[in-house]
Order: C-alpha cells, then structure tokens, then sequence
C-alpha cells in the first residue's frame, strides 16, 4: 500500500518537474525570439524612422519631394510595374507546364528557373553588361542602331526581372502541385476547354498563392540594389532607382534625405508584409471553410457550364 502511493508521489513529482521544465524552456525560446527580433528588426526600423524625422516633418517632406528623389521614385515603381506583370504571365504558364505535364528534360528546366535564386544579382547584372554594353556581344549591334539597353531604363527593367522571376512560378507551383489534378481531370471531362480549365478552375483554386507570389515578386523587384546597381550607371535623376539613391545620398552625408528615402521602402515593405498576412488569413479561413462544408455543395459541372465556350 505504502508503495503504492510513493510511487504515485514519484510519479506526480517527475511529471510537475517535466512541466517546469518545459515552461522555462518555452520562456527561454521566447525571450530569445524577441530579442533576436528585437536586435535586428524593430532596432533598425526605429532608427531608420528617427532618423528620417531627425530634423523635423518638414526636412523630411523637402527630402522626398526633391526632383531626384522623385524620378527615383518613378523609376522603382515603373521597374516595378513592368517586371511583376511579366513575372505573372511567366509565372503561371511556368507553373501550369510543370504541374501538369511530364516531358524530357523538365527537372532540367526546374533547375534553370530556379537559377535566380542561387546567382548572385551582381553576376546577374554583370551579364546583362556582356550581352547588351558597348563592348558586349550585341553592343556593335544595339549602336548602330541606336538602341540603348545598359545605363538606360531598359536595363534596369531587364535586371528586374531576372532576380523576381522566379517568385511567382515557385509559389504558384507548390499550390498547384499540392491540390493534384482531379477537378481539372473532372472539367476536361465535362467538355471544357483549355482556357476555360485554366481561368474558371486552375487559378481560381490557387489564386491565393498567385497573390502571395505577386506581393513578393515586388517586394523584390521594389528593393532590388545588387544586378540593377551594375546597369544603371547611377546616373542622378535617369537610372537611380530608390536603393540606389539611398547609397548616393549617404555617401553624400545627406543623411536625413537619405534614411527618408529609407523611410519609404521600409513602409512599402511593411505595407507589403501586411498584404501578405492578410492573403494568408483568407487563404487559411478558405481552407478552413472548404473542409466545413458538406461533400458536393459546389458543383464543379456548373461552373465550368457557366463560362460560354
């Protein structure tokens, strides 16, 4: 009997001290988490904004409305603009070829998209010099005939849109891959089309993860320094993008015009981040409310009847 119950003590005293244990481990892991943010997020955002703010909201307005901090402006969003509609056509017809089909040579070709990823930008903008300079394989050429690609717009755009390229494809890739091809098997059953597979079922099934991949394909495009650094020539006022001029500015010691230009990608990056969290919420509640509902409430046959063929 009295056994019994020292075990039972022994036991309870183990199991109290495993949960100790785990609290304090959890604590641990926390306060290290926010610290780590803390050290290398929150501090550096605070600073870019109190700095911007240094010598008032005045200093900080004349900063961002100066011409060349303008056309900087003009010039990201442009670059922006151009690279991340490219990006969404590539993307999903990217996407839509390696989900849906088997061919030789496609984990080859899946490697290749992917190169962005694992190249320095540098080398990407490097590249771009060869191909397109003065001295580059298609210089003569693009001179004679008055074109200008390196230290012009074009190039910028160019080196965009080979560092974001693959962002969307991948995202929209893994959606894809992981909802499988039964109600696109189902919609080709019923006589659908191609076209109409693609808009009324394929990319409505996966048009959170085409927005997430949007969101940061520009993100990326927005805050690209390294490939767009080496084409652009830095010329103040054609081909300064926002990072670039953000360099300029502080190697002039033009510091609170430069932290304001900061400023400004830090809250497009922040406006970006919410954007994100809140595609993935709806993604979530979606998918939450997909599995709630009862087997066979959408008919997939009228929905593809619904689109004229």
């Amino acid at each position: 009997m009295s056994g019994g119950v020292a075990g039972t003590f022994g036991r309870s005293t183990e199991r109290r001290h495993r949960v100790r244990e785990g609290r304090l481990l959890r604590g641990a892991l926390i306060f290290g988490a926010l610290s780590f943010l803390g050290i290398f997020l929150i501090a550096p955002l605070v600073t870019v904004f109190a700095s911007a703010f240094a010598k008032g909201f005045g200093a900080y307005v004349t900063a961002l409305s100066d011409p060349e901090t303008v056309s900087a402006i003009e010039l990201t969003l442009l670059a922006a603009g151009i690279a991340v509609p490219l990006n969404l056509v590539f993307g999903v017809a990217a996407a839509w070829l390696f989900a849906k089909y088997e061919f030789p040579g496609k984990n080859i070709l899946l490697t290749l998209v992917d190169l962005p990823f694992s190249v320095s930008p540098v080398i990407a903008g490097l590249v771009f010099v060869l191909l397109f300079g003065a001295q580059g394989w298609l210089g003569p050429w693009l001179s004679a005939h008055d074109v200008r690609i390196i230290f012009a717009v074009p190039g910028i755009v160019l080196a965009t849109i080979f560092v974001t390229f693959p962002m969307v494809a991948r995202e929209v890739l893994a959606v894809m891959q992981s909802q499988g091809n039964d109600e696109e098997e189902a919609a080709l059953t019923l006589g659908a089309s191609g076209w109409q597979i693609l808009f009324r079922v394929t990319l409505k099934k996966v048009r959170w993860g085409l927005l997430y991949g949007i969101i940061l394909c520009n993100a990326r495009a927005m805050g690209e320094f390294g490939a767009v650094s080496v084409v652009s020539g830095h010329i103040r006022g054609e081909t300064n993008t926002m990072p670039l001029h953000v360099e300029i500015l502080y190697n002039e010691y033009n510091f609170v015009a430069a932290f304001a230009v900061a400023s400004l990608l830090a809250m497009l990056a922040l406006v970006t981040l919410f954007i994100k969290k809140i595609a993935e919420w709806a993604a979530h509640a979606r998918s939450d409310a997909a599995e709630r509902a009862p087997l066979g409430e959408h008919s997939l046959s009228a929905t593809v009847g619904s689109t004229p063929s």
